[in-house]
Protein backbone atom coordinates (compact mmCIF):
# COMPACT_ATOMS: atom_id res chain seq x y z
CA UNK A 1 0.00 0.00 0.00
CA UNK A 2 1.36 3.45 -0.64
CA UNK A 3 1.98 5.85 2.39
CA UNK A 4 2.05 9.06 3.03
CA UNK A 5 4.44 10.69 5.70
CA UNK A 6 4.16 14.04 7.66
CA UNK A 7 6.18 16.24 8.75
CA UNK A 8 6.28 14.88 12.35
CA UNK A 9 7.68 11.39 11.89
CA UNK A 10 10.57 12.59 9.40
CA UNK A 11 11.28 14.78 11.96
CA UNK A 12 11.31 12.17 14.55
CA UNK A 13 13.53 10.03 12.40
CA UNK A 14 15.34 12.75 10.99
CA UNK A 15 16.28 14.23 14.83
CA UNK A 16 18.00 11.04 15.19
CA UNK A 17 19.68 10.46 11.95
CA UNK A 18 17.44 7.63 11.35
CA UNK A 19 16.33 8.23 8.28
CA UNK A 20 17.76 4.86 6.93
CA UNK A 21 15.48 3.03 9.43
CA UNK A 22 12.30 4.73 8.19
CA UNK A 23 13.37 3.60 4.45
CA UNK A 24 14.15 0.36 5.78
CA UNK A 25 11.16 -0.34 7.85
CA UNK A 26 8.56 1.53 5.57
CA UNK A 27 9.97 1.82 2.51
CA UNK A 28 9.36 4.38 -0.36
CA UNK A 29 6.90 6.75 0.89
CA UNK A 30 4.83 9.91 -0.35
CA UNK A 31 5.85 13.58 0.36
CA UNK A 32 3.08 16.08 -0.13
CA UNK A 33 4.93 19.26 -1.45
CA UNK A 34 2.91 20.78 1.63
CA UNK A 35 5.16 18.50 4.02
CA UNK A 36 8.36 19.81 1.69
CA UNK A 37 7.40 23.43 2.62
CA UNK A 38 7.44 22.42 6.33
CA UNK A 39 10.81 20.79 5.89
CA UNK A 40 12.08 23.70 3.97
CA UNK A 41 10.51 26.48 6.48
CA UNK A 42 12.44 24.17 9.76
CA UNK A 43 15.51 24.12 7.95
CA UNK A 44 15.18 27.84 7.78
CA UNK A 45 14.73 28.13 11.54
CA UNK A 46 17.90 26.24 12.15
CA UNK A 47 17.07 22.35 12.57
CA UNK A 48 19.94 21.06 10.89
CA UNK A 49 18.92 17.59 11.46
CA UNK A 50 17.24 18.62 7.88
CA UNK A 51 19.62 19.48 6.62
CA UNK A 52 20.76 16.72 3.43
CA UNK A 53 17.48 15.56 3.26
CA UNK A 54 16.77 16.49 -0.30
CA UNK A 55 19.53 13.27 -1.23
CA UNK A 56 16.23 11.53 -0.01
CA UNK A 57 13.75 12.69 -1.71
CA UNK A 58 12.90 12.44 -5.44
CA UNK A 59 13.07 14.26 -7.86
CA UNK A 60 15.99 16.07 -6.39
CA UNK A 61 17.59 12.97 -5.61
CA UNK A 62 17.47 9.98 -8.66
CA UNK A 63 17.41 7.18 -6.27
CA UNK A 64 15.11 8.98 -3.73
CA UNK A 65 12.23 6.89 -1.29
CA UNK A 66 10.57 10.10 -0.63
CA UNK A 67 8.40 10.81 -3.47
CA UNK A 68 7.36 14.32 -3.86
CA UNK A 69 3.71 14.80 -5.36
CA UNK A 70 0.91 17.16 -5.00
CA UNK A 71 -3.03 17.02 -4.80
CA UNK A 72 -4.95 16.32 -7.67
CA UNK A 73 -8.19 18.61 -8.37
CA UNK A 74 -10.61 16.07 -6.83
CA UNK A 75 -8.23 16.50 -3.17
CA UNK A 76 -8.93 19.55 -3.51
CA UNK A 77 -12.19 19.76 -2.16
CA UNK A 78 -11.68 17.42 0.75
CA UNK A 79 -8.54 19.71 1.73
CA UNK A 80 -11.25 22.84 1.82
CA UNK A 81 -13.57 20.57 3.67
CA UNK A 82 -11.46 19.82 6.67
CA UNK A 83 -11.11 22.04 9.58
CA UNK A 84 -8.90 24.91 9.87
CA UNK A 85 -6.78 24.00 13.01
CA UNK A 86 -5.01 21.27 11.31
CA UNK A 87 -1.66 22.44 9.61
CA UNK A 88 -1.79 22.72 5.51
CA UNK A 89 0.57 19.61 5.28
CA UNK A 90 -1.65 17.45 7.39
CA UNK A 91 -4.64 18.89 5.54
CA UNK A 92 -2.85 17.23 2.63
CA UNK A 93 -2.20 14.34 3.39
CA UNK A 94 -5.37 13.29 4.88
CA UNK A 95 -6.79 14.48 1.74
CA UNK A 96 -5.05 12.28 -1.09
CA UNK A 97 -4.94 9.54 1.73
CA UNK A 98 -8.59 9.87 1.45
CA UNK A 99 -8.79 10.15 -2.21
CA UNK A 100 -6.54 7.26 -3.19
CA UNK A 101 -6.88 4.71 -0.32
CA UNK A 102 -3.30 5.05 1.34
CA UNK A 103 -1.90 4.88 4.31
CA UNK A 104 -1.05 7.48 6.61
CA UNK A 105 1.85 8.19 8.91
CA UNK A 106 1.23 10.84 11.49
CA UNK A 107 2.15 11.56 14.82
CA UNK A 108 0.10 14.82 14.92
CA UNK A 109 -2.75 13.99 17.73
CA UNK A 110 -5.63 15.96 15.52
CA UNK A 111 -4.45 14.71 12.56
CA UNK A 112 -4.57 10.74 13.40
CA UNK A 113 -8.35 11.47 14.84
CA UNK A 114 -9.31 12.30 11.77
CA UNK A 115 -7.46 9.83 10.07
CA UNK A 116 -9.27 7.59 12.01
CA UNK A 117 -12.57 8.61 11.66
CA UNK A 118 -12.14 8.31 7.81
CA UNK A 119 -10.66 4.42 8.29
CA UNK A 120 -7.60 5.47 6.92
CA UNK A 121 -4.92 3.24 7.82
CA UNK A 122 -2.61 4.93 10.00
CA UNK A 123 0.53 4.35 11.88
CA UNK A 124 3.59 7.09 13.39
CA UNK A 125 6.66 6.98 15.06
CA UNK A 126 6.06 4.06 17.75
CA UNK A 127 4.61 2.17 14.94
CA UNK A 128 7.80 2.47 13.23
CA UNK A 129 10.07 1.08 15.76
CA UNK A 130 8.03 -1.74 16.39
CA UNK A 131 7.69 -2.76 13.03
CA UNK A 132 11.13 -1.98 13.00
CA UNK A 133 12.03 -4.53 15.83
CA UNK A 134 9.76 -7.24 14.85
CA UNK A 135 11.15 -7.59 11.84
CA UNK A 136 14.79 -7.51 14.01
CA UNK A 137 16.49 -4.11 12.41
CA UNK A 138 16.04 -3.06 16.21
CA UNK A 139 16.14 -4.38 19.53
CA UNK A 140 14.54 -3.45 21.86
CA UNK A 141 16.70 -1.57 23.82
CA UNK A 142 17.94 0.29 20.72
CA UNK A 143 14.45 1.74 20.19
CA UNK A 144 13.93 2.68 23.88
CA UNK A 145 17.62 4.88 23.50
CA UNK A 146 15.68 6.20 19.95
CA UNK A 147 12.46 6.58 21.59
CA UNK A 148 14.35 8.56 24.35
CA UNK A 149 16.04 10.56 22.10
CA UNK A 150 13.32 11.70 19.73
CA UNK A 151 11.61 12.82 23.33
CA UNK A 152 14.35 15.21 23.83
CA UNK A 153 15.88 16.18 20.18
CA UNK A 154 12.17 16.50 18.39
CA UNK A 155 9.63 17.04 21.64
CA UNK A 156 7.90 14.06 21.01
CA UNK A 157 5.09 13.22 23.68
CA UNK A 158 4.41 9.46 24.08
CA UNK A 159 2.35 7.49 26.19
CA UNK A 160 5.46 5.44 27.32
CA UNK A 161 9.14 5.05 27.25
CA UNK A 162 9.25 1.37 27.12
CA UNK A 163 8.67 -0.56 23.67
CA UNK A 164 9.04 -3.79 25.14
CA UNK A 165 5.88 -2.63 27.46
CA UNK A 166 4.02 -2.38 23.97
CA UNK A 167 5.47 -5.69 22.57
CA UNK A 168 4.26 -7.57 25.81
CA UNK A 169 0.64 -6.13 25.54
CA UNK A 170 0.33 -6.86 22.15
CA UNK A 171 1.22 -10.43 22.52
CA UNK A 172 -0.93 -11.32 25.34
CA UNK A 173 -4.03 -13.66 24.04
CA UNK A 174 -7.70 -11.33 24.27
CA UNK A 175 -9.94 -13.03 26.38
CA UNK A 176 -12.79 -14.25 24.61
Amino acid sequence: MNTLVNTTVLSNFASTQCLDLLRLTVGPLYLPVQVYDEIVAGQMAGYAFYDGIEQHIAPFAANGWLRLLTMTDDELPIFASLPLHLHPAERTCLSIARRRGWGFLSDDRAARQQALTWKIPLSGMIGVLLLAIRDRRLTIERGNVLLHEMVVRANYRTPTMDLGEILRLSDQPSAT
